[in-house]
Parts: C-alpha cells; sequence; structure tokens
C-alpha cells in the first residue's frame, strides 16, 4: 500500500481486510498481522493510524455499527405497512447478517475492547446490539402510536426478546430461508398479545347494517 493514501482509504481497507478474516477465521484468527497480510500491506500501516490493536477493533465495530443505520430507517420507514410480523422479520434478517453477527462474539471474548467501546459511545459496550435494539424500539413505537399494536404494549420487554431471540437464531445458523422462517416463527409468538389486544373496531348491529352509515 502506497505510503500517501489517503487516512480515510487506508482505514476503510483495513476494516474491509478485517472482516474477511473475521468471517473466514473467527474472532480467534482476527489479529493485526491477519488483517495487514490480508490487506496486503506493511504491519506498521495499521499503527499508523490506530494506537494499538484494540483501537483498530473499536473503530471496526462502530464503523460496522453505524451501517446498520440503513438497516434501521429501512424499518422505521416501514411502520404501518405490510404486517408487524413480517416487517420485524426482515428487519432481523439484515441486523444479524453475516457481519454483524461475527463481531458480537469478538467483543463478548474482549474486555478491553468492551470497556473502550463504553467510552466511546454511552451503553456501546456490545454496540451490534444496541443499534439493533435502538432500531426495534423504535420501529414498535411507531407502530404502537399508529395502532398496529396495543397502547399499553411493553416495548422495552418486546425489543429484549426480538433481539435476544433473534440473535440466537442467527448466531447458529446460516442466514437463509430456514433461519428467516424460524425467525418468523418467533417473532409471530413474541408480538402475538401485544397485536391480538388492539382495540377491535366496533361492528354494526343487523339494525344499523340495514339502516346504513348514514342513518340516525
Amino acid at each position: 500500500m502506497p505510503t500517501g493514501v489517503h487516512l480515510r482509504d487506508a482505514r476503510q481497507q483495513l476494516f474491509d481486510a478485517a472482516e474477511r478474516v473475521l468471517l473466514r477465521d473467527g474472532p480467534n484468527g482476527l489479529t493485526s498481522r491477519a488483517v495487514t497480510d490480508e490487506a496486503g500491506c506493511a504491519k506498521g500501516v495499521l499503527h499508523r493510524h490506530f494506537s494499538d490493536f484494540d483501537a483498530f477493533l473499536v473503530g471496526l465495530v462502530l464503523d460496522r455499527a453505524a451501517q446498520l443505520e440503513t438497516q434501521a430507517s429501512a424499518l422505521r420507514e416501514s411502520a404501518g405497512t405490510g404486517t408487524v410480523a413480517d416487517n420485524l422479520t426482515s428487519a432481523l434478517a439484515a441486523l444479524f447478517g453475516p457481519i454483524p453477527v461475527a463481531i458480537i462474539p469478538l467483543i463478548t471474548f474482549r474486555d478491553e475492547l468492551r470497556a473502550r467501546l463504553r467510552q466511546a459511545r454511552p451503553g456501546g459496550g456490545i454496540a451490534i446490539l444496541a443499534e439493533a435494539a435502538t432500531a426495534i424500539s423504535a420501529y414498535l413505537a411507531a407502530e404502537r402510536e399508529l395502532g398496529r399494536i396495543a397502547a399499553d404494549a411493553d416495548i422495552d420487554s418486546l425489543t429484549l426478546s426480538l433481539v435476544g431471540g433473534g440473535h440466537l437464531v442467527f448466531a447458529d445458523r446460516d442466514s437463509g430461508p430456514s433461519a428467516t422462517a424460524v425467525v418468523n416463527k418467533l417473532v409471530t409468538a413474541v408480538i402475538a398479545d401485544a397485536v391480538q389486544r388492539r382495540p377491535a373496531q366496533r361492528r354494526a348491529t343487523p339494525l344499523q347494517a340495514l339502516r346504513g352509515p348514514y342513518s340516525p
């Protein structure tokens, strides 16, 4: 890699290389040497832009967590369309794609990384899960405002159940139709009570039906 490369380009090339190593070799295989070898550059390039490897990992996690905002925005915009269960199923499949699922155990097993993430952002200890929880919670709140979820639904508890359950499903399976079907079943079960308790539209009595909508 040329020494005159722009900082932004160098960082992204290193992040992309780390992604490939993480997917191929898992958290244990993600070392500074593995990243620079994958990127095809000298080891000093990484340390030129980051104080140490944990600082690099913090940058990687926050960069990938920020990319989830696209999925979060799409989920918020889907409020009021389709079905709540289908919207949540699609969102969980996107939020827990291969890269986020691979990053979560990396955070879990590196104490220093979690500590630095907490310093970098409020509630950032498990940044990927925090982004997913924020997206799901905002969507559920929007659907509650639209009346498609019961007004007294516990959004926090629903969010924890959906994010925790979704992570477990995708962490143990390759992303695909089978995993999506399992998540849809999970979502349907979790939100069933909140959706079914929506106030039902009052049905007209037989007499009102005969009179028509404009009759007294």
